[in-house]
């Protein structure tokens, strides 16, 4: 004989862990913008001066869409390097402002590179699908890419970008979800100062 729970308590056990799989983005302890699960070592946007910025790693990878795509390929631009995944609270709540900046900014030579880490590709296009992104995103489901930016940006901290100059190296990090007007700010200070 088969003995199965009440069915309000199996509606709980899927109630819990669906707010779970939503509600963030690391281990399970509270942060950022008041959202739960969300862990950051320090929300905020670090700008750093020319002669203390180092060289971005060299990215290299399969988009979403099965294209071969390189940072390398964007020299001599700006560059808006952002992390996230379909399964991140705070990432749906950056992209409208990603997406909109990149809109504004592509013209003076601004380009945007997704990393999808710790996500399966379906889920990945479905996300970028419904939130009408129209800049690439590198596939990274095992955080090979994302390692790549240890030194700047802790594992843990999803989303993050970081904007690269010109010449390759990394003049800003944010950890935590970004805005249009700071990423709008930082862009404009990179483009007319470097």
């Amino acid at each position: 004989m088969v003995v199965r729970p009440p069915a309000r308590t199996a509606t709980a056990v899927v109630a819990l862990v669906g707010a779970a799989l939503l509600a963030g983005c690391s281990n399970g302890t509270s942060g950022g913008a008041g959202n739960t699960g969300y862990v950051s070592d320090g929300v905020g946007v670090t700008a750093i001066a020319v002669s203390q910025r180092v060289a971005a790693p060299v990215l290299s990878g399969t988009t979403l869409d099965g294209q071969k795509l390189s940072l390398g390929q964007y020299k001599g631009d700006v560059v808006v390097v952002n992390v996230w995944g379909s399964w991140c609270g705070p990432c749906r709540e950056e992209t409208p402002a990603l997406e909109e900046t990149y809109q504004k900014y592509q013209a003076q030579g601004v380009r945007f590179l997704g990393i999808n880490t710790r996500d399966i590709n379906a889920a990945a296009l479905a996300f970028d699908h419904t939130m009408n992104v129209t800049y690439p995103s590198l596939q990274d489901p095992d955080e090979t890419l994302l390692l790549q930016f240890k030194a700047m940006l802790p594992p843990a901290d999803i989303p993050s970008s970081v904007i690269v100059d010109r010449s390759g190296k990394v003049a800003v990090r944010v950890l935590g979800p970004v805005t249009e007007p700071q990423l709008a700010q930082q862009l404009d200070t990179v483009l007319s100062k470097g």
